[in-house]
């Protein structure tokens, strides 16, 4: 198991556009891509700030996973639209995460 931590800061105005495209389109957009989502935050501090955890089960099926969804149509219309008035993302980062060969989770 593989799990990918994401990070996206918004173009400033465009904080609550991004979160609405979350919100009513790309989570759906995961699951039909198998990028599975363990969990989502927000940062208070920092509106334009969302950050996320996927898991794979290999960096293939993460890489055919994220291939698969940036080449959906729905996708490609969904992002054209809600960036008709400029990109919404200024910054983003991403990880890739592999679990410590001695982490127990027994042991929390």
């Amino acid at each position: 198991m593989i799990y990918e931590l994401r990070e996206y800061i918004a173009h400033a105005g465009a904080a609550e556009k991004l979160h609405r495209r979350f919100a009513d389109h790309t989570f759906e957009l995961f699951r039909r891509h198998q990028l599975t989502l363990v969990h989502f935050w927000t940062d208070p501090a920092r509106p334009a700030r969302i950050v996320y955890l996927l898991a794979f089960d290999s960096q293939q099926q993460r890489d055919a996973a994220w291939a698969g969804f940036q080449a959906d149509p729905d996708w490609k219309a969904i992002k054209e639209a809600s960036e008709a008035d400029g990109p919404l993302i200024a910054s983003s980062s991403s990880s890739i995460l592999n679990e410590a060969p001695y982490w127990n989770p027994d042991s929390r």
